[in-house]
């Protein structure tokens, strides 16, 4: 059986593996989620300085302090920088990072880099004159304005996540990831979600400078057609993939 370490993306706390992670340990898998510092029980650690290195140092504690090895580490969305970041700081014990609709950025990009520049523009200032300058405002949550992102999710799950979300430390997106070279040689897998299998192949065979990391050796994909929050959205499948992939590392565990 595997050790899983599961870390939520923007806004969100452990809680959002609830279900995902009852149907692991159901299967006799060992489950760690984690809540990063700022967010959901841990909203009054949120502060101006609360960044990637915060979050990575996070999820380094959660696999050092259990003694955790061989973990089975899962990111979700914008979990991607502190996962990766975690990853390449204690390689020995991670068996495979698995990206859940999201995927490493390349060394000295923050993850606001993903964004274009008017996308950028706009999330800068809804920070500066709803977020205090320093935190990203939980989103409406609203299918009508979103609805590939939300899809699969219902009124009463949404109705939780404008409830229990909380605002994300904008460091976390501002800040840069450098990360070591040569890049450490673990298992990466991704869940693809939200954008097919067959484009993000393509723009990273094209040389997309961030789809372009989620190419080559090393690499194994599965898909889930469903929304951003597969978690929510599409619990059980979700950990059949975790289980299913898991396997693939006879030492996991």
């Amino acid at each position: 059986m595997a050790t899983f370490v599961l870390v939520p993306g923007y806004w969100l706390g452990a809680w959002a593996w609830d279900e995902v992670a009852a149907e692991l340990r159901a299967a006799g898998h060992d489950v760690h989620a984690v809540t990063p510092a700022g967010l959901a029980e841990r909203a009054g650690e949120a502060a101006p300085g609360v960044d990637v290195d915060t979050h990575i140092a996070d999820i380094v504690r959660v696999v050092e302090d259990g003694g955790l090895e061989r973990v089975v580490l899962v990111a979700h969305s914008g979990a991607n920088m502190a996962a990766t970041g975690a990853s390449d700081r204690i390689p020995g014990r991670i068996a495979r990072l698995v990206y859940v609709d999201t995927g490493p950025m390349p060394s000295g990009l923050a993850g606001i880099d993903f964004h274009d520049p008017q996308a950028r523009a706009e999330l800068e200032k809804q920070v500066a004159e709803e977020g205090e300058g320093w935190k990203i405002p939980v989103p409406p949550f609203d299918p009508d304005t979103d609805p590939d992102n939300l899809a699969g999710l219902t009124a009463d799950q949404l109705a939780v996540m404008r409830e229990r979300g909380t605002p994300q430390p904008f460091g976390t997106a501002t800040q840069a990831l450098t990360r070591p070279d040569p890049l450490p040689a673990t298992p990466r897998t991704l869940i693809a979600t939200t954008i097919p299998l067959a484009a993000v192949k393509a723009m990273g065979e094209q040389g997309h400078p961030v789809f372009s990391m989620m190419v080559g050796p090393g690499w194994t994909y599965r898909e889930l057609p469903t929304g951003h929050w597969p978690m929510l959205s599409r619990p059980r499948d979700l950990a059949a993939l975790l289980g299913e992939v898991a396997a693939l590392d006879p030492a996991a565990g």
